[in-house]
């Protein structure tokens, strides 16, 4: 935590000096967006923080229990990594792809009836993540451009092989490791002679019910549906 505490710093102090940024390449009249716009494709890394949590629909099984009276996902927060390829598909859309890694950290918490007790388990993933987006760009005022995009998003969780498997029979909820989730954000290009730095936020929502059911749990039969949804806040650095 102590790490993601600094991250964070990062990156808003980093926001905060976009401005300076920005007003010192047009005092210089420099157009460093007219190389760029040349180029077909160019590549990049990325670096990520993300606030992620469940999205959980009780069973009908849950009005009529009387062990347990909420059950409900508690965000937690990771770190993204990932490589960037862009295509240029015209002087304002673009075709992105960022395969990468992403770590997380979600909980599930709950209450026992009449407040009796309390149960929270973590369930930290590291994700594989394969994005696919659009991206729609303003045109550029200056060297600066603002932009939004959608896509799809498939990601693998591999912490569910090995010595995780067996702790999962301890877990409250069991998850699959596949996801499929849909993407949209907006952001910022700031071009400078040898790359484009790009502030991003950007929100993630699972369409694919990723609950497995669990026979030996009781909670499973409390919840009829568990959905990703992540917020993530992204440095691209492009070039």
């Amino acid at each position: 935590m102590r790490y993601l505490h600094s991250f964070q710093k990062v990156i808003l102090i980093t926001l905060m000096l976009i401005p300076c940024l920005g007003h010192t390449q047009h005092s210089k009249g420099n157009y460093n967006f007219r190389e760029f716009q040349s180029k077909a494709y160019y590549f990049g890394l990325t670096f990520g923080y993300n606030r992620s949590n469940f999205q959980i629909a009780q069973s009908q099984n849950f009005i009529r229990n009387d062990s347990f009276s909420v059950v409900k996902g508690v965000a937690g927060s990771g770190l993204n990594v990932s490589m960037l390829a862009n295509m240029k598909l015209g002087d304002n859309f673009d075709f992105r792809f960022l395969p990468g890694f992403s770590f997380v950290d979600r909980k599930v918490n709950v209450i026992e009836a009449n407040g009796t007790g309390e149960q929270t388990r973590d369930i930290e993933s590291v994700l594989v993540q394969m994005p696919l987006q659009i991206r729609f760009k303003s045109d550029p005022f200056h060297d600066m451009r603002v932009y939004v995009m959608g896509g799809v998003k498939y990601s693998y969780d591999v912490a569910t092989n090995a010595r995780i498997r067996k702790e999962q029979a301890e877990r409250l909820i069991l998850i699959s490791p596949h996801d499929f989730s849909i993407e949209v954000g907006g952001g910022f290009q700031f071009f400078f002679p040898f790359f484009i730095f790009s502030p991003e936020i950007k929100y993630s929502q699972g369409f694919g019910n990723i609950l497995i059911y669990n026979g030996k749990q009781e909670t499973t039969h409390l919840v009829e549906k568990l959905l990703s949804r992540t917020f993530t806040i992204s440095l691209h650095f492009e070039g």
